[in-house]
């Protein structure tokens, strides 16, 4: 039986010397994610669709005294597979990467198309895996250097459960029907990829968020998520920043024994 690493309980946390790369950087979540990670000393590739809102973000991130050295762009979507390659296959290491990126029609039952269905489907599953498995040379390049590398796949609560109709109503504010399969879907390809890659040192996890409504969101429609706080055990919808932690344990060594686990960042949502 080989012996435990040591690791020093102050560093547990820290990602000094690792490069990051996440999707859907300049969303909700994603911002906070980048800014977990630049916190904890890893350096980050942020990429997304738009370049404007990328260096928008960048721009801001400098202001809040981030290094900017720490922050490299890489805008393209994450269907095209070349564009992925270009970007994952020639970085000379990548210790994290963090599936984020989904596009999703808002819709019910009644309005979703097959089409919604196929675009949620290539852009949360298919997406994902071709990044991972692009991905793995740097990955295993990462492996070399530490012992492990870590993928975050990030889910959601409704991957999980069923969105309750009685929260949306006639609201026009539903979570549509393609969205929680598609998490789900992307649930299982984690342990899949965590089952078929831990021989090589890949850890590969997901964080399945839950209420985590957008400011402006909140301000538009204060008795929608008064709703969502009152369905929760802790009676209140999640902060931006409360993803973080979760994002940098599971990048970090303090979870290097942790793979094919499902992180519920939900505030007691799917315990009921």
């Amino acid at each position: 039986m080989s012996a435990a690493p040591a690791i020093a309980f102050d560093r547990m946390f820290r990602l000094d010397g690792r490069t990051a790369f996440v999707s859907g950087a300049a969303g909700h979540l994603g911002q906070a994610m980048v800014r977990g990670f630049l916190g904890a000393g890893a350096r980050v590739i942020i990429n997304g669709r738009n370049t404007q809102r990328l260096d928008t973000l960048r721009a801001k991130l400098r202001q809040e005294n981030y290094d900017p050295d720490a922050v490299a762009v890489c805008a393209f979507d994450m269907r095209d597979e070349e564009a992925l390659a270009r970007c994952l296959a020639t970085l000379p290491r990548l210790d994290v990467l963090v599936n984020n990126a989904i596009t999703v029609e808002m819709g019910t039952i009644a309005s979703a198309t097959p089409d919604q269905f196929a675009t949620a489907y290539d852009s949360g599953v298919r997406a994902p895996f071709a990044a991972m498995r692009i991905a793995e040379p740097a990955l295993a390049k990462a492996v070399n250097a530490t012992g492990h590398a870590a993928v975050v796949n990030i889910a959601s609560m409704y991957g999980t459960v069923s969105p309750d109709p009685s929260i949306y109503g006639d609201t026009g504010l539903n979570s549509p029907p393609h969205y929680g399969p598609a998490k789900a879907a992307l649930l299982q390809l984690t342990r899949y990829m965590a089952c078929h890659w831990g021989q090589k040192g890949i850890r590969v996890n997901a964080i399945a968020p839950g209420p985590f409504p957008r400011e402006e969101f909140q301000r538009e429609h204060p008795a929608f998520v008064q709703r969502l706080s009152a369905k929760n055990p802790l009676g209140r919808i999640g902060h931006a920043s409360e993803i973080a932690g979760a994002a940098v344990f599971l990048a970090s060594d303090a979870a290097s024994y942790v793979t094919g686990a499902v992180v519920p960042v939900d505030g007691g949502w799917t315990a009921w």
